[in-house]
């Protein structure tokens, strides 16, 4: 097998990490963004890489798997980041800094919107009237794939189950964070939508909102869109219920604000695994990852509190105590995010079929 030098541009960081042809960690690199880029490829971290795996944030209708990049691929990808202003040209940018270094190696798209692709219509097609469906192509895509897509890998190994079988509630909990309805190893819904912005309580994205209530304030307030977006991406979330994204600082609080924003999260959060739940039919297993997904035992467990009905419950000694992947409950695990694995096994597919 190839080895991968994986490229993860997030919001306001990139991560190199190379693996090994058996997926061991050779090196890895957290940089504050593209500057550092061309530096710590040349002091040698992709020496000894076969190809180049790139997150692509969006890869819209048209690609529903890893794709290796052209001229022409690189165009479609630049063309679909008025889908996502926000992320696309991070990842593009990501992109030419490291192409730029490594010209020779072959370079493969990962999206995160690909595991989605195979959303029924019921479960993707927004009630908007068909004209603007049609023009623009509006309708539910879904985020975090590749994460999602690794819980749906991961998660039968781990519990002695069949993939093809297993019902799968993907908890990634991060600054973003979403949810994804696994049957048969294929995401049949999810929480995020035409952008990440819909969906859960985040960190500093409000999740899912009354669009009356946009237009209302747009009506009222002395703002435009491009404030309004930035208010509903930047400031809101838990950072705008309480004045803080961290959500460690938050549990450590004894505050009011601190104590609602913790309770809208949580109220959501469980509103969300029963929404997924519904779309399977039932949950075999509830999986947690992500930042807050797997560090944090108090939100795990208050997740959990009231969804027994669903059969699902949280040992405690067993949820504080331990790291890794692990049972943490009847029906409950946690499971490190490793997009870099799915992206190595993505990127490696592509080039051998």
């Amino acid at each position: 097998m190839a080895r991968v030098l994986v490229v993860n541009a997030g919001s306001s960081s990139l991560k190199l990490t190379l693996l090994s042809d058996g997926d061991e960690v050779l090196a890895a690199r957290l940089l504050g963004g593209l500057d550092g880029v061309r530096e710590a490829l040349a002091e040698g971290l992709a020496d000894d890489a076969d190809l180049v795996a790139h997150r692509i944030v969006h890869g819209g209708a048209r690609f529903r798997e890893a794709v290796h990049i052209d001229s022409e691929v690189a165009a479609e990808l630049r063309a679909l980041s008025e889908l996502a202003p926000l992320h696309q040209p991070k990842s593009l940018a990501a992109l030419d800094a490291v192409t730029g270094a490594l010209p020779a190696l072959p370079a493969i798209a990962c999206f995160d919107t690909a595991f989605h692709a195979t959303l029924p219509p019921a479960a993707y097609t927004y009630a908007l009237p068909a004209a603007l469906r049609e023009r623009w192509g509006v309708r539910r895509f879904g985020f975090h794939g590749l994460s999602h897509a690794w819980i749906a890998r991961r998660v039968p190994s781990l519990v002695g189950g069949v993939g093809a079988r297993l019902r799968i509630v993907s908890c990634h909990l991060g600054a973003g964070a979403s949810l994804c309805a696994i049957a048969g190893g294929r995401s049949v819904d999810t929480t995020m939508g035409f952008t990440p912005l819909e969906g859960l309580v985040m960190a500093t994205r409000s999740g899912s909102v009354d669009p009356g209530l946009l237009l209302w304030l747009l009506e009222r307030e002395a703002m435009t869109e491009s404030e309004l977006a930035q208010a509903l991406e930047y400031e809101s979330g838990l950072l705008g219920l309480a004045g803080s994204a961290d959500m460690r600082e938050l549990l450590a609080r004894s505050d009011e604000s601190a104590h609602t924003a913790i309770e809208v999260y949580l109220h959501r959060l469980r509103a969300e695994i029963g929404a997924m739940a519904t779309a399977l039919g039932g949950i075999d297993v509830l999986a947690f990852t992500g930042g807050v997904g797997e560090h944090s035992p108090e939100v795990r467990a208050r997740a959990v509190s009231g969804l027994e009905f669903l059969g699902l419950t949280v040992d405690r000694v067993s949820n504080e105590a331990g790291d890794g992947d692990r049972v943490i409950g009847e029906r409950v695990v946690v499971i490190e995010a490793r997009e870099d694995l799915e992206m190595a096994r993505q990127a490696r597919a592509v080039l051998t079929v």
